[in-house]
């Protein structure tokens, strides 16, 4: 099993948070949002996203397989993934969209579809999906306005496919409504909220979500075990074909070894397999 080194293996809470006193964990919560929106601001001033990155090879029908990354991220946040990809011969198609711009409606229908469809071109094969976060709850946005008919396997990585505590607890916050603008507040756990609204799996689906956190603020919000935004019983989704929870956090899951490595087996096989271990 390849090592991950980005997981950060401390404990999903600090002992007693849960009992702390209001101020102490909303000054918490105000961190963890002002560190978020420095990160946020740091990566929007080094790197400009790309519609897609198009890697097949000269004369070459290959598999197609688009990345979306998750909110306030950029397709930089896959370039492992891609990299590990584009090794095992596929075409990938890493397409960047405004996340923190718009509803998921919008992000859907005006920005990833048309993106699909200038990277794809006129192939008939089936397209794959790998995404990160809200980049899942997009792909079912896409499939629910049928905007995929040639939808092959989709791999989710710490999808919030019932919605995340943290939403429900912070989303009335202007600093949270700033950071992860209309999309973010859509992803509350209330019957309601999108990730509800969409309904089953239509498409072969494997979910892959994480039990380590970086932010005790943010857990001391989750029920239960979470990655650090998300609960990992949030993450899988009715119709889905296989789960897996592995020892990674949320903002690094993509670049976890095993994940990447079960991501290539189910693209292939449509199941998770015990010990599979990156090249």
């Amino acid at each position: 099993m390849v090592e991950d080194r980005f997981s950060g293996r401390g404990p999903t809470a600090l002992p007693g948070v849960r009992t702390t006193g209001g101020s102490l964990i909303a000054r918490g919560w105000l961190q963890a949002l002002t560190l978020s929106a420095a990160a946020l601001l740091l990566a929007h001033a080094s790197f400009a996203q790309p519609a897609s990155a198009d890697t097949a090879a000269p004369g070459v029908e290959a598999a197609t397989v688009v990345l979306l990354h998750g909110l306030a991220r950029t397709p930089l946040s896959l370039s492992r993934m891609a990299a590990a990809l584009q090794a095992e011969g596929y075409r990938v198609c890493n397409i960047g969209y405004p996340s923190r711009a718009h509803s998921v409606e919008v992000l859907a229908r005006d920005h990833v579809a048309p993106a699909i469809a200038q990277c794809t071109g006129a192939s008939s094969a089936p397209v794959h999906f790998v995404t990160h976060s809200l980049g899942g709850i997009v792909v079912r946005q896409l499939v629910a306005e049928g905007h995929l008919s040639r939808i092959g396997r989709v791999v989710m990585l710490s999808p919030p496919n019932q919605g995340s505590e943290v939403v429900d607890q912070l989303g009335h916050w202007p600093l949270f409504q700033w950071i992860n603008g209309p999309a973010g507040g859509e992803l509350g756990t209330v019957a309601q909220a999108t990730p509800h609204r969409l309904g089953a799996a239509s498409f072969e689906l494997g979910v892959l979500t994480g039990d380590r956190s970086l932010n005790w603020a943010l857990s001391a919000l989750i029920p239960g075990a979470d990655d650090g935004k998300v609960a990992v019983s949030r993450a899988p989704m009715a119709g889905m074909a296989a789960f897996r929870v592995l020892h990674t956090s949320h903002p690094f899951i993509m670049r976890n070894g095993e994940a990447i490595a079960q991501t290539l087996h189910f693209l292939q096989h449509g199941d998770f397999a015990a010990g599979y271990a990156l090249r």
